[in-house]
């Protein structure tokens, strides 16, 4: 599901969101590392017969400075499959994460998604998220 997530980015832009080697093992490894970790949460969907049809990924976060930001549960990936989408897996994923990072003591929720991603940003404005940033990227000639 990961490799998916960052095949669909790059096919957004594909200057500016990697195409990595070997994505599903490298991300693998390192989701299974986070998910470890205090102030990271993993969740996953399983369908009636077991099959994990999404995952959601986010961590807690401080106040910073550099985004003006105060502290926050921070959503970095959400991923529902193709045959499981509109069902509800989306919404059930981000309400679980919205829980435990109450819990947590997070008094916000803070994402970004590619701006080409009319599907996820309908999502989240469903869900109550707003819009509060655009993320602008421009490409450097060599020095």
């Amino acid at each position: 599901m990961a490799g998916k997530l960052v095949r669909l980015h790059h096919s957004f832009d594909r200057s500016r969101f990697l195409a990595l080697e070997d994505v599903e093992d490298g991300y693998g490894r390192w989701l299974v590392r986070e998910a470890s970790r205090d102030r990271a949460i993993v969740l996953v969907a399983e369908s009636g017969d077991g099959a994990i049809v999404g995952y959601l990924y986010g961590t807690l976060e401080d106040m910073s400075w550099e985004d003006l930001r105060g502290p926050c549960g921070y959503l970095h990936d959400l991923w529902v499959d193709d045959d499981a989408r509109g069902g509800g897996v989306a919404t059930a994923l981000v309400e679980g994460a919205s829980d435990r990072f109450r819990g947590r003591g997070a008094p916000r929720l803070v994402l970004m998604t590619a701006s080409r991603n009319a599907s996820a940003h309908a999502l989240f404005r469903k869900l109550g998220f707003r819009d509060t940033m655009i993320e602008m990227t421009r490409e450097l000639p060599p020095a």
